[in-house]
């Protein structure tokens, strides 16, 4: 599968964003998505994930109630809202797709697909 992701770019703190991923080489609808970070220095993390149905949804304590992330099957592709965001959410962030026996995905191993990253910076 291939990932496209966009949307990255300077927000100021407390702002939002909308990143987005447009998935191509598979049946989009079949595959459990998520979306990871690696901020500079640190180990990639996994933000965000939502099964193939888009019925369940998984997210890291730090995101919790801030970002929400949600599937459109029909337009192959994941969304990750990110609302209040704060200088810590400065990273490059990746979509990646899991294999397609697995129905939910919630870490960063789980995945076997990554799209190329796009980055943004929360400015203080």
């Amino acid at each position: 599968v291939q990932l496209q992701a966009s949307g990255g770019g300077l927000v100021q703190a407390g702002g939002s964003l909308r990143l987005s991923c447009e998935a191509s080489g598979r049946t989009f609808s079949s595959y459990a998505m998520g979306w990871l970070r690696q901020a500079p220095g640190k180990e990639r993390e996994l933000v965000a994930s939502i099964s193939w149905s888009g019925g369940s949804t998984h997210y890291a304590d730090s995101v919790k109630d801030r970002f929400t992330i949600s599937k459109d099957n029909a337009k192959n592709t994941v969304f990750l809202q990110m609302n209040s965001l704060k200088p810590e959410d400065t990273a490059v962030y990746y979509c990646a797709a899991a294999p397609p026996h697995i129905m939910m995905a919630t870490s960063s191993a789980s995945f076997d697909s990554w799209g190329q990253g796009t980055e943004f910076t929360v400015s203080s």
